[in-house]
């Protein structure tokens, strides 16, 4: 029986809230990628590494790609600062098989929108809402080992309408105290890449020390990876058998239907 192979996790951050803000640091004080990469290397089968904005290409070298099975994106006050060259390149690896975890307001990444294709828009406020997150897809693995529901005590509130197209598979629905409620946790297939967003995470909480959004993101790294390396492009694809008609021929005679 083979191994479980290890999975290369790169998690992205602005690293720029912590920095500015003396609420985030006192939270995450080696910065929120810091805190989410070590909750997921207390898993054996992940291994994690860090990016940031403010690094050489933003981080996300062609090299860190190349060695990245999925990816964990947390952005908010400076999506307009990742180089659109950048975003080009993960985009090729999602399409090629690359995983993605989109976080909380990388809803508005350059990334995200472009994989979307569509605004990405939503209705929020940042107050004392209490949020309640529904699991309406028990047998998904993402929702692994947790309860019909778990709540967060404070977070920024999200709501519908949510300018996404509809997801493939809808996991979680939230409530808050103001009565709305947010498509919170939702996947995608782009090209040979999964995708999955999760809602929340706003800087000036403590979500990424709790436990269970700890555990829907680690369940989130192991569904988005897809184990592929296919590159997309259109080939042109010899027969594999015998065609009835000689290729100058079938040249002609398709001549009208190009």
């Amino acid at each position: 029986m083979s191994p479980t192979p290890l999975l290369r996790v790169t998690v992205w951050s602005e690293f720029r809230h912590e920095k500015k803000n003396p609420k985030v640091a006192a939270l995450y004080p080696l910065g929120m990628h810091r805190t989410i990469a070590d909750a997921l290397g207390q898993h054996a089968d992940l291994v994690v590494r860090t990016a940031t904005l403010d690094e050489p290409e933003n981080g996300l070298t062609v090299e860190v790609l190349e060695q990245t099975d999925v990816l964990v994106w947390w952005g908010h006050m400076a999506h307009g600062e990742v180089a659109d060259e950048v975003v080009a390149r993960v985009r090729a690896r999602v399409l090629e098989g690359m995983g993605l975890v989109v976080l909380h307001s990388g809803h508005y990444s350059k990334i995200f929108k472009s994989l979307m294709g569509d605004t990405c828009s939503l209705t929020w406020r940042e107050a004392t809402d209490k949020e309640r997150l529904w699991v309406v897809c028990p047998s998904h693995p993402i929702a692994r080992g947790l309860g019909p529901y778990f709540e967060l005590s404070a977070e920024e509130m999200y709501g519908e309408p949510f300018g996404i197209p509809t997801p493939d598979e809808l996991i979680f629905i939230s409530w808050f105290t103001g009565g709305e409620v947010f498509r919170s946790g939702a996947t995608w297939r782009r090209g040979n890449g999964k995708i999955f967003y999760f809602r929340p995470g706003h800087e000036t909480y403590p979500t990424y020390h709790n436990p269970q959004v700890q555990l829907v993101i680690a369940n989130g790294v192991r569904w988005a990876y897809s184990g592929l390396r296919i590159a997309d492009s259109c080939l042109n694809q010899a027969a594999l058998e015998p065609l009835p008609i000689d290729a100058e021929a079938g040249l002609r005679s398709t001549e009208g239907h190009r």
